[in-house]
């Protein structure tokens, strides 16, 4: 019985190691309190995908720009009131913001299409989310290339697939109706 408590405890302390390490990577919220609000008071699919939409945009913002405190004043002033301040992070946090940005799109539009497919804001949803998507691949090429740590690379695969998921999706819908077509114009 004695011989089995220093088994035990090892046991106890890596398991909580283990528990720590995970806690920690998963700390990190990928939207700000202010997005999550502007999401939840979003009830129309199409209104809630373009809340995921301006809140990767916003995330490419702090990329292009080297960080929130190189924006522009009046790109900050312009969003401050409803959108809070710019995320912060690292770029690797930042891309792989983006990519929890697009999972959790994804399965917005999953939920809606299991409780009712023939919904016209999914295709309407979907085609406005491959839109950004493909958009943000291209922009972030570049940045993609210079990439050399490990945790920066993992994001961008994680981006990388959630994109192709909803390029994918998008492929396979049917051409957009006259009055998809109709309001695109307005």
């Amino acid at each position: 019985m004695i011989a089995r408590a220093p088994i035990l405890l090892l046991i106890a302390l890596l398991t909580f190691c283990l528990f720590t390490s995970t806690t920690a990577h998963q700390a990190r919220e990928h939207l700000t309190p202010e997005e999550i609000e502007l999401i939840k008071d979003a009830q129309l699919l199409d209104k809630r995908i373009d809340v995921f939409i301006k809140a990767a945009d916003r995330r490419m913002l702090v990329l292009s720009s080297g960080g929130p405190e190189t924006a522009t004043t009046k790109q900050l002033k312009k969003d401050s009131e409803a959108w809070g301040e710019l995320p912060k992070g690292s770029r690797a946090e930042l891309i792989g913001d983006i990519a929890r940005i697009f999972d959790e799109a994804i399965t917005n539009i999953d939920d809606v299409s299991s409780r009712d497919e023939k919904n016209p804001l999914i295709q309407k949803s979907l085609r406005k989310l491959a839109a950004a998507a493909s958009r943000i691949i291209e922009l972030l090429k570049p940045v993609e290339a210079q990439a050399k740590a490990e945790e920066e690379l993992s994001s961008f695969d994680q981006l990388a697939e959630n994109a192709e998921s909803i390029l994918q999706a998008a492929n396979k819908l049917p051409p957009p109706t006259a009055a998809e077509k109709k309001g695109k114009k307005q």
